[in-house]
């Protein structure tokens, strides 16, 4: 008898059909088609990918749910699970850099990029006076297609006359900066946990509520010129930030008491 198939499936495979699929979506995340923090296509899609009914599809995703291999978000989809902790180091360096030197391929969905006045905070914060035109550029960063945060940078618009132009999808605005003849030397910085807003959660595809760090920064040159104001909104399982701290007065980690 000629065997049958179902969207790939065999409908004569000792395991049901959604057992097949279980095996399948598995599969394809071990093997890293789908990889930790990406959302999974639409049910629709899925079911027509794999040739089973939505009932069938989900039983098979609360079994990868139980197995810890993929997630739920309520109203948004379904995510592979396990999303790997990048780690970001306490040195001064550009989101692409930190990208590149950990094997990533850094991209951004800019969400928007056009000068405005500054307000009294954004003078302040710039040493320029209100009114000035800034260059405000608000991205979701990305790392091999998975989002990790929701960037929302200011820089005054005279350092870089043709920031409008420049295409941050793919470059980056540090070294832009650099490129302009700023040396950037040091960051004033500030993280603390808040819980996603509406617009972040849709942005980086987690829950209202969930948790993420916001990292505040004010980088200033060797000149101490205010030159960037960031605000940083990181996906709280996709973060972490590595430090270093010394006692006062101590030869080291491991300097002698």
């Amino acid at each position: 008898m000629t065997e049958e198939l179902v969207g790939g499936f065999s409908i004569d495979y000792p395991d049901p059909l959604w057992m097949q699929a279980v095996d399948t979506l598995r599969e394809q995340v071990t093997s890293g088609v789908l990889r930790p923090g990406m959302r999974l296509p639409p049910e629709r899609e899925l079911c027509g990918r794999l040739g089973i009914s939505r009932v069938t599809l989900r039983k098979a995703l609360t079994k990868l749910v139980d197995e810890g291999v993929v997630r739920s978000s309520h109203g948004r989809g379904w995510y592979v699970a396990g999303e790997e902790r990048n780690e970001w180091p306490n040195s001064l360096e550009s989101f692409s850099e930190t990208a590149a030197r950990m094997g990533l391929v850094p991209t951004s969905v800019v969400l928007s990029a056009a000068p405005q006045s500054a307000s009294l905070d954004d003078a302040e914060a710039l040493a320029i006076a209100p009114g000035t035109l800034v260059f405000r550029l608000e991205r979701v960063r990305m790392l091999n297609d998975v989002p990790i945060a929701v960037d929302s940078s200011m820089i005054p618009l005279a350092l870089i006359p043709g920031a409008g132009e420049v295409d941050f999808r793919t470059e980056s605005l540090y070294e832009t900066l650099v490129g302009a003849g700023l040396d950037l030397a040091h960051a004033e910085t500030t993280i603390e946990a808040r819980p996603a807003t509406d617009d972040v959660a849709g942005h980086l595809g987690i829950a209202v509520g969930d948790p993420t760090l916001v990292m505040h920064q004010l980088v200033r040159t060797r000149a101490e010129r205010p030159v960037l104001v960031s605000t940083v909104r990181y996906a709280g399982d996709r973060y972490r930030l590595r430090t270093f701290f010394a006692r006062a007065g101590s030869h080291g980690a491991f300097g002698a008491e």
